[in-house]
């Protein structure tokens, strides 16, 4: 039996991380969703980095957009998150603290630009409750760009063992 599986992400700039939550969620035919503040962001990149920086050392959590899927009516959550100085944008720890993840199993992915920090031991820490059953990290270019570091075999293979793993 497949489990119901839900891929939810944030993203910002270029859309990498859409990028590769849209993968995964046609991969495995499963629902998707986007995580997007009330407030979009603005300005150019550097400008975003910087209130991005702000943000994350303040503890800033962003009022979100009201979601169409909940979580609780999923078996399985692959949550993917752009890093922002070292650990998860705010509008994800928002995320993370409006919904209850107590039985959930959890997928972290993350996307960064060759600094991971610790996003996904921090997005583990703000999913209180949910069995983190998967982890993926995925490497774009260091400038905010959209070209793509990591081999994208490796993503495929990871996506394919997922599924196996859900289903």
């Amino acid at each position: 039996m497949t489990k119901r599986t839900l891929v939810v992400c944030y993203s910002l700039s270029n859309g990498n991380t859409r990028r590769i939550a849209r993968q995964v969620a046609e991969a495995l035919s499963v629902d998707f969703e986007e995580i997007e503040t009330l407030q979009p962001y603005s300005g150019s990149y550097d400008a975003i980095v910087d209130q991005g920086q702000q943000e994350v050392n303040s503890g800033y959590r962003p009022k979100l957009k009201p979601q169409t899927y909940d979580p609780r009516d999923y078996d399985v959550v692959v949550l993917a998150t752009p890093t922002w100085w070292y650990t998860m944008a705010p509008a994800v720890a928002s995320y993370c603290q409006e919904h209850g993840w107590k039985g959930r199993s959890l997928v972290l992915v993350q996307t960064h630009g060759g600094w991971p920090g610790h996003t996904l031991e921090d997005l583990a820490d703000a999913c209180k409750g949910a069995a983190v059953i998967g982890e993926l990290q995925v490497q774009f270019d260091s400038e905010g760009g959209d070209h793509l570091v990591s081999d994208p075999s490796l993503v495929e293979e990871w996506i394919a063992h997922l599924k196996q793993q859900i289903q």
